[in-house]
């Protein structure tokens, strides 16, 4: 029986879905002003596994991934290029999409964009400030009134008077609580804007916040009442905190709260050579940078090797690490036909994978079995671990290519011959013996022979 860890409950839960045999999933999905960095790559595809295997297990799933269209960076960089928003996030839109799918990434059933929903908002805003969760303030910006839901703090685990102590929060003249937050922008100079019956000096015409979008698509596409919300660490809070006082506060019944969501998910930060990346510390990359530097599939493998919750830490090593160890699971299959990729449930393997992937999709466990799969491979060239070595990889979205097409694509890139070299006596000396067999038979495979001899080691092209 699958479990998930639930933020919410700070717990792995048995998963229960609202309706037998389907899941409704929203995952916060990207502001399309830039190119998508790493820290998108592992939110596109960390929720991209979760619905293969809750797909592999039999449930009916409909994921919707939104997409952030409207907000005060893109209005900035559209205003910057001398071009329309629609043309800048198109633009930014099309490469999201490029990018997701050299990574293996499936499109999700629906990938509403903010823009499209603005109706929606206005109404769910007007329906707050009716219930008294919302008011309309001096320069018509409209704040939602935190004080005024009981559940605030649940998601990030911390009452208000910590919040408040320990948040920096924006300093705001017109708000009631420093911690209350922006649903509705009053129009400005050089900024789109829609007509709204909120008021104030610019006569009611402004945009939405950001939070107030993701409860209203959700909503709308899933019910006000869902299965699994996902996303990013850095969304917990404030984003995730508010959409479930937004949420639960318009779809409230005689002063009840309407649970939102019975599963939050959140995939851990991604970390360059253990620092955190960012834009300050210039060590922030696009997926775009890394894609010209290393195969989609190695970034795929290297994203999935680490269980979704942990930090993921980035650097050259470990995705020369993960372009190993891929090479060694296409070299097992190298030679082998696999027509049918229908997994055996029944085999010891598979129900090893089946319990990793059910314990909150342990991955890292999941690949493990993929690669005593590949051993026993290597030994007996059986057409059945070669058939079930396949199709359990293909719910992972790995080993989708002939191996004989990925293999020489390694071959005919340049390799660093004398680092892989040290890296094969630095594992020999750590007794990593599997290591070295990997990085002798990663060169044999490119035609570079290794010759050891008491002065050190050598090498020579076949």
């Amino acid at each position: 029986m699958l479990k998930i860890y639930n933020t919410l409950a700070r717990e792995k839960q048995l998963f229960t879905p609202i309706v037998a045999g389907k899941v409704s999933m929203y995952v916060c999905g990207m502001t399309v002003y830039d190119f998508c960095h790493l820290g998108h790559a592992r939110v596109m595809v960390v929720f991209d596994m979760v619905s293969r295997w809750l797909r592999a297990s039999g449930y009916k799933v409909t994921y919707v991934r939104n997409i952030t269209d409207i907000d005060d960076k893109i209005i900035k960089r559209a205003n910057e290029n001398n071009e329309t928003i629609t043309q800048l996030t198109q633009r930014f839109i099309d490469a999201m999409d490029e990018d997701s799918a050299k990574l293996g990434v499936l499109r999700p059933n629906v990938e509403p964009k903010a823009t499209e929903y603005v109706n929606g908002m206005i109404n769910m805003i007007n329906t707050l400030i009716d219930k008294g969760f919302a008011y309309t303030a001096a320069n018509g910006d409209v704040f939602y009134s935190v004080n005024n839901f009981a559940g605030y703090g649940k998601l990030s685990g911390k009452s208000l008077e910590d919040l408040r102590a320990g948040e920096r929060v924006e300093v705001d003249g017109f708000k009631k609580d420093p911690m209350d937050f922006v649903l509705w922008k009053a129009a400005k100079p050089n900024e789109p804007s829609w007509d709204s019956p909120f008021g104030g000096p610019n006569q009611g015409k402004g945009r939405p916040g950001w939070h107030i979008e993701c409860s209203v698509m959700s909503s709308h596409l899933l019910g006000t009442h869902f299965d699994i919300h996902g996303g990013g660490q850095d969304l917990q809070f404030p984003h995730h905190e508010n959409e479930i006082a937004q949420s639960e506060a318009a779809h409230s019944h005689n002063g009840q709260p309407c649970q939102m969501v019975n599963y939050w998910m959140h995939n851990g930060f991604v970390r360059v050579d253990d620092e955190k990346m960012s834009k300050s510390l210039g060590n922030f990359f696009t997926i775009r940078t890394v894609l010209e530097k290393y195969d989609a599939e190695v970034v795929r493998f290297f994203i999935l090797r680490a269980h979704y919750r942990s930090p993921l830490n980035y650097s050259d090593q470990h995705l020369d690490d993960a372009k190993l160890a891929l090479t060694r699971l296409y070299t097992a299959l190298r030679g082998q036909e696999v027509a049918d990729v229908k997994v055996d449930w029944q085999h010891p393997q598979a129900a090893r994978f089946k319990e990793a992937m059910d314990d909150d999709f342990n991955t890292p466990e999941a690949m493990a079995v993929l690669f005593d799969l590949a051993s026993e491979l290597n030994r007996t060239k059986s057409a059945e671990s070669a058939q079930l070595l396949k199709g359990l990889a293909s719910i992972l979205g790995l080993l989708q290519r002939k191996p004989e097409a990925f293999l020489q694509g390694e071959t005919t890139q340049e390799m660093d011959v004398e680092g892989l070299i040290q890296a094969r006596i630095a594992a020999k000396k750590a007794k990593d013996f599997a290591q070295a067999d990997a990085i002798r038979k990663q060169l044999a495979d490119a035609g570079i022979v290794l010759e050891d001899s008491a002065q050190g080691t050598t090498w020579r092209r076949m």
